[in-house]
């Protein structure tokens, strides 16, 4: 018995001394509120900390809303923690900034991975994402045959002008309030990841990715003129709202209100669930090509943590497909690499929601990889706002560019 007793001793003494040898990793994520991301991220960091003795990693959870200013604060106040998670369009500012150090994992098992989930900068590894998101044309088979249109498919998408006979076609029947739902209730990020992948379609973009130093041309040049006057004939015509009602945001596809929703892979179950026929369509082509916006949260190291191999250790575990696959069935998003995607039955090969793989995979642009974004992102919201209720395109692109010209010149051309 004394035997049994000394060996047990030993034994809660050994495990006592591993537990202790950890050292602790802190960890930021926006998640707060949201208990099915807070149950998966968890379960996550449990595992994490179960496998191996080096490393024990402590959450600390924000507001959404809150998040991008606490990072903020906590950097200006010199306690950031080891891990950071970042929206992918934010993370070139944060990395500039000096918030970020680049990201040392075994980049060999990140090869697969989705294009959007990657966070490059400068030509390095910076974050990494375990998700993306995808935007599609949400609408009915059943109405695609009452108004005589052929489903349109990555490699044949809607040309502008079939798109524009559908939306012609849906007005004219009568039977919707709107032919087309833009989710215009929304403000935000939804403005540059949904609306400037049809600018860019056009030909334009909020800056110009070859230098990064100017958005002349970009924003007000023929193509992106082009673009402003048929965004604005979307409203004067009838086509859409620029003032929605959340409410409708929410549910007005479901209520029969709109032919055609505009909307992401995180309310496409609901739309099946209200229409068990909805279909998926990828965007027009305007000329330039179909394309979406690519890029969403993403994990990173603080470019303060004291123990960076134990963060980027973390952060390669994560990578799992296992995880991957236990994120999309919690909340929805699409899995990161195909074979992770092939254990949820979603986004499996023949999947209801296989589509979204597919368009994030071939036709996602990630915004603008340059610090200056978080400011262009705010003036092509406002930009495509005072459109949208009437003000002159070529005038309001011209502020446009001159605001975004300004700032990237107080900063210094933010290291391009």
């Amino acid at each position: 018995m004394k035997m049994f007793t000394f060996a047990a001793s030993a034994a809660i003494l050994s495990w006592a001394s591993v537990a202790q040898a950890q050292e602790t990793l802190t960890m930021w994520y926006h998640g707060a509120g949201n208990e099915v991301e807070l149950k998966l991220i968890n379960e996550l960091i449990t595992d994490f900390n179960g496998s191996q003795a080096d490393w024990k990693v402590e959450l600390q959870s924000f507001p959404q809303a809150a998040y991008n200013d606490s990072v903020v604060a906590g950097a200006l106040a010199g306690n950031l923690p080891d891990i950071l998670d970042v929206d992918g369009p934010n993370m070139p500012n944060w990395a500039w900034a000096g918030y970020m150090q680049p990201l040392k994992i075994d980049e060999s098992k990140i090869e697969g991975f989705l294009p959007g989930t990657k966070g490059v900068w400068n030509g390095q590894l910076y974050s990494i994402g375990l998700w993306d998101a995808a935007v599609a044309l949400v609408t009915r088979q059943s109405t695609l045959d009452e108004l005589g249109l052929r489903t349109p498919t990555v490699d044949q998408p809607w040309t502008k002008d079939e798109f524009m006979a559908a939306l012609d076609a849906a007005k004219a029947s009568g039977k919707w309030e709107f032919p087309l739902d833009l989710g215009m209730a929304w403000t935000g990020e939804w403005y540059p990841y949904a609306f400037s992948p049809f600018l860019q379609s056009f030909g334009g973009d909020i800056v110009d990715r070859t230098t990064y130093k100017t958005a002349e041309g970009a924003l007000n040049g023929e193509a992106a003129i082009a673009f402003g006057e048929w965004w604005q004939g979307l409203f004067t015509n009838g086509y859409a709202q620029a003032t929605q009602d959340p409410a409708d945001r929410d549910g007005g596809f479901a209520a029969g209100k709109y032919a055609f929703s505009w909307n992401g892979n995180w309310a496409a179950l609901g739309a099946l669930s209200a229409f068990p026929d909805t279909v998926f369509l990828p965007p027009p082509d305007f000329g330039a090509g179909p394309k979406i916006g690519g890029a969403s949260w993403q994990f990173g190291v603080s470019a303060t943590s004291k123990h960076p191999e134990g963060a980027a250790a973390f952060i390669e575990f994560a990578l799992q497909d296992k995880y991957l696959a236990a994120f999309s069935n919690g909340i929805g998003l699409i899995p990161a690499t195909a074979s992770a995607s092939e254990m949820v039955d979603n986004y499996k090969a023949g999947g209801p929601l296989a589509v979204y793989g597919e368009y994030s995979s071939k036709l996602a642009l990630v915004r603008p990889v340059t610090p200056g974004y978080v400011v262009q992102a705010k003036v092509f919201e406002k930009a495509l706002a005072d459109i949208a209720n009437g003000a002159d395109v070529a005038a309001t692109l011209d502020a446009a560019v001159d605001e975004i010209n300004a700032d990237i010149e107080k900063n210094g051309g933010y290291g391009h």
